[in-house]
């Protein structure tokens, strides 16, 4: 997938502010750089990172906070295991590779939301925890080398500046509101962050509090007292840095937070759940051009692409900048990256929602140890269609193949084109405005595409569901050979009427072809649709939805007749030869010959697997469709986890056929 965003990438960076190094500042309406030259913030909030959210780790049913999360681990770990695991998740969930995958994309900021106690212990004013700000060290670093700017974000404060699991809030002891003392922590961390940071020119800023949420009266005076003093810490030793101010209510309320207090300040605001229109964001804009301050959406996110998109194209149409929410979660579609939801992790969820029993200590350790390890980018899914929506698709049209979609071969239907909506795909529910899900089964990719995890026999996981009249999926596919082809396409309709229709390119295949009922939704059967002429190259498939009432898994087109060459035809038997050499180390070559068409199953698929001495698979070489011909597949015993020396078997299998074969893999 990476190389198929060689332009994506490209295009981005060329859109993006090439900056020279020195501090930012304002000007008027805009974000300047040390040359005066403006720029436009494009970045990814880092949530989850130095404080949790329970929704981010698949806990919310019962534990939302940050300090009910810990506690539910400490009560099975005890607290040196609690804090060793929490060692691991912090250097498993943002790392160096992290902030230079974000770089390559093309991101030119990152904010980094901040829990008080990685910091300053509750109610020890003027103590410092110097763990907490080498973490931050490290990630400046990162940052530096990348020429990203980082903006340091209060995400929570002591006490917690909202009743919300967001700000780490325990309603057992005082908000932020209803403490001086926590005030003046607060007030005396901005401080000290201000003094440790004032020289680091790559710092982008200062982002106060996040998301106040506080009865503070109709003009916010707690507020702007609390920022405004604040303000005057931070001023007695760092007048280099922006200072971005968030609005009460979610930070969208700016009542009594105008006109600015200092000469370089931003207002940041967030926006989620509601249309991208110009209405939305007038009122802010009408506080930008009063006060000729900038303007930054310092949080969005968690909706489909399609509103990503629309969202950034209206932030940059108002010369305001942007930070998505967030770059990472556990089994989530609605970011960059997302961290796999491993099995053990899973018992201990269902074991602290109610519905499993409990592990041992050593087992909960360990379930944690491995979902923790997991959180690093190399083990997290790249959701590149979420990289593209806000990286591509706000500046241009036309869509990118999700995969390699070939014919002869399986089509996924989950697997169409990369793009905007009404170019790669049409959905009539495709964002979240104000309530329901814009995907129905919230799996695998983040547009409004409906998906769903699926049980058929031959599926990659995941099928299209929740059809509707109008619905319709675009793929770029390669067809090997001009000729005719037969279509099996696999679906399931819990209900009868349903049609679908078939273009290539311009012209239709078959139009409103009935979909009989199966039975049931996950009850897959087999529609066949033969002699569909298709020209060799590259071109647009788009399949068509009507009336709702069926899933669909894949489509397999099968050559009813091609022009293939003379060695292709004289392929007439299955062959599965020795591997060469036998015995081998590390690596040997595997050949076997798949015969014509007309002797295959046109419902089968080719694997070629290895198996050890007790029969377990090892690894699966092949498991695809696969045009008649010769091929050589090579077997590297040090590829992925490297086995021991000995007798080992590799299985071709192909619909009926079957051959296996042994081989020696020496010392």
């Amino acid at each position: 997938m990476k190389r198929l965003f060689t332009f994506t990438l490209v295009y981005f960076l060329i859109h993006t502010s090439i900056f020279s190094d020195g501090f930012l500042r304002t000007k008027g309406r805009s974000i300047v750089d040390a040359n005066g030259t403006p720029v436009l913030l494009r970045g990814i909030g880092l949530g989850g990172w130095l404080l949790q959210e329970g929704y981010m780790l698949q806990t919310s049913g019962f534990a939302n906070a940050e300090h009910e999360i810990r506690a539910k681990i400490q009560s099975l770990v005890g607290e040196t295991k609690t804090q060793e695991l929490y060692d691991v998740y912090h250097a498993n969930y943002v790392t160096k590779k992290d902030i230079d995958q974000l770089a390559e994309w093309g991101f030119n900021s990152i904010r980094l939301p901040m829990h008080y106690n990685k910091l300053t212990p509750l109610g020890q004013t003027g103590v410092y925890i110097e763990k907490g700000f080498a973490m931050i060290d490290s990630l400046l670093s990162w940052c530096e080398q990348n020429k990203i700017y980082l903006i340091l974000d209060l995400h929570g404060a002591p006490g917690g500046q909202s009743d919300e699991p967001i700000s780490d809030y325990d309603n057992t002891k005082p908000s932020l509101w209803e403490s001086e003392d926590n005030k003046l922590q607060t007030i005396a961390l901005w401080g000290k962050l201000a003094e440790r940071y004032k020289d680091k020119e790559w710092i982008g800023g200062y982002d106060l509090i996040n998301e106040p949420k506080w009865d503070l009266g109709s003009q916010n005076e707690q507020l702007k007292d609390l920022y405004v003093r604040i303000t005057d810490e931070i001023r007695k030793v760092d007048t280099n840095h922006i200072i971005f101010i968030e609005g009460n209510w979610y930070a969208t309320d700016f009542n009594g937070l105008t006109p600015p207090w200092d000469d370089n300040l931003v207002y940041s605001f967030h926006k989620y759940w509601n249309d991208n229109t110009q209405g939305t964001i007038n009122y802010l804009v009408s506080i930008s051009n009063t006060h000729q301050v900038p303007l930054w959406l310092g949080e969005s996110g968690e909706n489909s692409n399609s509103w990503f998109t629309d969202c950034v194209k209206l932030m940059e149409a108002n010369n305001i900048g942007w930070a998505w929410w967030p770059h990472k979660k556990i089994d989530h579609i609605a970011g960059p990256l997302s961290a796999p939801r491993l099995s053990g992790y899973d018992l201990l969820l269902k074991y602290w929602s109610g519905q499993g029993s409990k592990p041992s200590e050593t087992l909960a350790y360990t379930y944690l140890l491995q979902q923790f390890q997991s959180l690093a980018i190399d083990k997290c899914r790249i959701q590149y269609d979420v990289v593209d929506a806000l990286t591509r698709q706000p500046y241009e049209d036309g869509t990118i193949p999700y995969a390699d979609n070939n014919i002869p071969g399986i089509i996924y239907a989950v697997n169409y084109d990369i793009g905007k909506l009404t170019q790669a795909y049409y959905d009539k529910t495709h964002q979240n405005v104000g309530g329901g899900a814009y995907n129905n089964g919230y799996s695998y990719r983040n547009d409004g595409v409906d998906i769903e995890k699926c049980t058929d026999s031959n599926t990659n996981g995941f099928n299209v569901g929740w059809t509707e009249t109008g619905d319709w999926l675009k793929f770029t596919v390669n067809v090997e050979f001009d000729g005719t082809y037969d279509l099996n396409l696999r679906y399931a309709a819990g209900n009868s009427g349903g049609k679908i229709s078939l273009k290539f390119d311009d012209n239709s295949l078959f139009d409103f072809k009935e979909v009989p009922v199966t039975g049931g939704w996950q009850n897959w059967q087999t529609m066949t649709i033969e002699a569909l002429p298709m020209t060799k190259g590259t071109h647009e498939l788009k399949i068509y939805f009507y009336f709702g009432g069926f899933n669909i898994n894949y489509l397999m087109f099968w050559p009813n007749t091609v022009g293939i060459n003379e060695d292709v035809q004289s392929a007439d038997d299955f062959t599965l030869e020795q591997n060469y050499p036998n015995p081998f180390n590390p690596s040997t070559v595997i050949k076997f010959r798949i015969p014509n068409y007309k002797q295959q199953n046109k419902n089968s698929v080719v694997s070629l697997i290895v198996f050890d001495i007790l029969g377990r698979e090892v690894q699966t070489l092949v498991n695809e469709f696969k045009a008649p011909g010769k091929y050589e597949i090579n077997f590297n015993a040090n590829t992925g986890s490297s086995i021991a020396s000995g007798i080992y078997f590799y299985q071709l299998k192909v619909g009926s056929f079957s051959e296996v074969k042994k081989m020696i893999l020496l010392e």
